[in-house]
Parts: C-alpha cells; sequence; structure tokens
C-alpha cells in the first residue's frame, strides 16, 4: 500500500511515522508513507493555501487550486479520477462532517492500495475539493480538531494493522474488539495472583473449550454494558 499526506504541518507526522507497529511496516516494504506540504503546490509568493470565503463569514477557507495540483502531482499520469473511477486509489478528506470512521470502514480502505489524505484546516476547505475531487470525506468523531492531520494518523495506525504481514500474529485481528460487534473479552497475564486480585480460575485450567466459551459470554457481558448500540447494528 501506498500513502500520500497533504497537510500544512507535515512535521507533525515524523513522530508517528517512525514508531512502533508504522515504523516496522515501512521498514518490510508493506507500506510506503509519503508526506507533502501542501504550500510547495501554492502559486502564491507567500505560499499561501487560505483566503476569506466569498459572501463573507469568519475565519479562512483552504482552497481549491494547492489541494487540486497537489493530488494532480501525486497521480501523475494516473490523474483520471475526477469522480466515478473505480479505481484502487481513494483521495479522503478528513473532515468533522465525514463519515464516522469505524472498524468496518477501516477494514474496507484497507483493501486499497493507494489512499491520499487531505489534511483540512481553518474554517474547511472550497466546496469544490469535495464535490470534484474527493472520493471519500471521514471523521474520527463528533467533535471539532484544530486539523485533519490528528485524524490522519488515526486512520494511518488502524489501517496499517490490516495489511497482510504487518502484524506478527494473524490471529490478533479476529478477536480484537469490534472484529464482531463485540468488545473484547477481558485478558489476564502473570502473576495469576498479584496482592491478593486472581486471574479467573478457568483460564488456568488448561480446558480450551471452556475458555473460548467463557470469553465468548464476558465479551457479550461487556458489549451489553459498555456498548449496547454495537449488538443493534449501530456500530457497523
Amino acid at each position: 500500500m501506498r500513502i500520500d499526506i497533504i497537510t500544512i504541518f507535515p512535521k507533525m507526522f515524523e513522530a508517528v511515522l517512525n514508531e512502533s507497529i508504522i515504523k516496522r511496516a515501512q521498514r518490510k516494504g508493506k507500506v510506503k508513507i509519503f508526506v507533502h506540504n501542501l504550500r510547495d503546490y501554492s502559486l502564491d509568493k507567500h505560499r499561501k493555501v487560505d483566503d476569506r470565503p466569498f459572501g463573507g463569514g469568519s475565519g479562512m477557507v483552504m482552497k481549491p487550486e494547492p489541494i487540486f495540483r497537489a493530488v494532480e502531482s501525486i497521480l501523475g499520469k494516473d490523474y483520471k479520477k475526477i469522480q466515478g473511477n473505480s479505481s484502487k486509489t481513494k483521495v479522503i478528506l478528513l473532515s468533522p462532517q465525514g463519515k464516522i470512521l469505524n472498524h468496518q470502514l477501516v477494514k474496507k480502505l484497507a483493501k486499497n492500495r493507494h489512499l491520499i489524505l487531505i489534511c483540512g484546516h481553518y474554517e474547511g476547505v472550497d466546496e469544490r475539493v469535495r464535490r470534484y475531487l474527493i472520493d471519500e470525506e471521514i471523521s474520527i468523531g463528533d467533535y471539532i480538531l484544530t486539523g485533519g492531520e490528528l485524524p490522519a494518523m488515526v486512520l494511518i495506525d488502524s489501517v496499517i494493522r490490516f495489511i497482510p504481514g504487518v502484524l506478527g500474529d494473524k490471529k490478533s485481528l479476529k478477536i480484537e474488539s469490534f472484529e464482531y460487534n463485540l468488545l473484547e473479552y477481558p485478558q489476564y497475564t502473570r502473576p495469576a495472583n498479584f496482592r491478593g486480585m486472581k486471574v479467573p480460575k478457568i483460564l488456568l485450567s488448561g480446558d480450551h473449550k471452556r475458555i473460548k466459551e467463557y470469553r465468548e459470554k464476558e465479551a457479550l457481558k461487556l458489549t451489553l454494558n459498555k456498548r449496547p448500540d454495537l449488538l443493534l447494528g449501530k456500530g457497523d
């Protein structure tokens, strides 16, 4: 997979992209990540990427020209995809107006060969970017952040885990929270008795069938208690 990030704050990504699983995925050649400074695509002598909104109003709006030029530059000869293309490339705008990022959407995005992430800022982007350039608009929650950089990092971290060969244990993806609209069952490790707080005896029994049944019941119980909406299908 290839991921291109378009942002006015490229340095924000340095630490996140060079640690943990994301770093290892790049070293293994499972993903290539490129960060582009949107200001490099501005034709303004001061490298401006925003302007006042037509019709008045507070704040500034990101101009369409630098964003279009950045995407065109990334795609090069493959730039055919202003709407309606079934390519494995997806142009995504990170925005509070977008579809909420969840487990199923992450799995779907991971099937693409190429993601281009546009990090919004200020009062948003020129509407022509939404209408004629992007394929999908994604949000990480119903709250406002100062920009799309943090949501882009969340999306990258979640998607990379589904790229084959990134995680050492394939089974871990199948038993995680949200995989079957259930939260993950409680986990314990050594010592079996910590300050009088004991691990459930069944987990020490070695009876794998009973352990499986126990975990399924605990996962259901947790989900009913913490996220009943998942069981009603609202978490999809």
